[in-house]
């Protein structure tokens, strides 16, 4: 899944053994479905758990993440 806000979904690196073996895996965004209330209705948002801290900091960063 992919965050609606900042775009974030995810990326690829090494899992190294102790042996020093890598292996390619998958580093997933984490992504929760959330109901906020925008303009007066409630809208369900695939969003990041940085963004939705963002969010709660302050209004300045709260009117930006609106904004998209």
């Amino acid at each position: 899944m992919r965050c609606e806000i900042c775009l974030k979904s995810g990326m690829s690196g090494n899992n190294v053994s102790h042996s020093n073996r890598h292996t390619k895996t998958r580093f997933k965004a984490n992504v929760h479905k959330q109901n906020l209330y925008q303009d007066g209705k409630h809208v369900r948002v695939k969003i990041c758990s940085r963004c939705l801290r963002s969010m709660n900091k302050s209004a300045k960063v709260r009117k930006a993440v609106f904004s998209l």
